[in-house]
């Protein structure tokens, strides 16, 4: 019965294959939450381990949304190596001289006034659009293998900017540990 006022009867393809609202709330919640602490932390590597979190909650909401295997390459891919990548050059950084930089009040209250105004034309950009309004259609029970799919055009389509990813990504990394092993003049 709860489930009817946050789920329209004709989106619901199996009552049993989605998610109570009660854990889609404690889910969306908690990666908000996580998502905001990843901002207002001063602490690089607290910042790190909130987005570590707030990855998780996103990998339960697609779980929920049956993308079984978005759901886990966001766990393996994005909590896993990406947040390891991270708090290697993170923990390589001189951490010191942030902690001792000032908040500059002016900019916080120009980036919360700056996001408060995106806010509200996101808002009235959905209001005004159409389809926003509407009732998703029912779902279809075909499946598909997305494994398959994803693989074909991730190595046949899109294969060139997969591998410069892969070479930026270590030129980064190799560029942050050249310059942390600098000494500061």
């Amino acid at each position: 019965m709860l489930g009817s006022l946050f789920f329209p009867q004709s989106v619901i393809r199996n009552p049993q294959s989605i998610m109570s609202p009660f854990l889609f709330w404690v889910f969306a919640l908690m990666t908000l939450i996580f998502g905001a602490a990843v901002i207002v932390n001063r602490n690089p590597v607290a910042s790190a381990l909130s987005l570590v979190v707030s990855f998780l909650g996103l990998a339960a909401l697609f779980m929920s949304l049956d993308a079984y295997f978005v759901g886990i390459i966001q766990v393996l891919v994005y909590a896993g190596a990406v947040m390891v990548l991270f708090l290697f050059i993170v923990m390589l950084l001189n951490l010191q001289a942030e902690e001792r930089r000032r908040i500059n009040w002016l900019g916080a209250a120009g980036g919360t006034g700056v996001a408060l105004i995106l806010l509200i034309q996101i808002v009235f950009a959905i209001r005004r659009f159409e389809p926003a309004r509407k009732t998703f259609p029912l779902l279809s029970g075909l499946t598909t293998d997305d494994v398959r799919n994803i693989g074909a055009a991730l190595f046949g389509n899109y294969n060139l900017p997969f591998q410069i990813i892969g070479a930026l990504v270590l030129v980064a990394t190799i560029g942050v540990v050249l310059l942390s092993k600098r000494e500061p003049r």
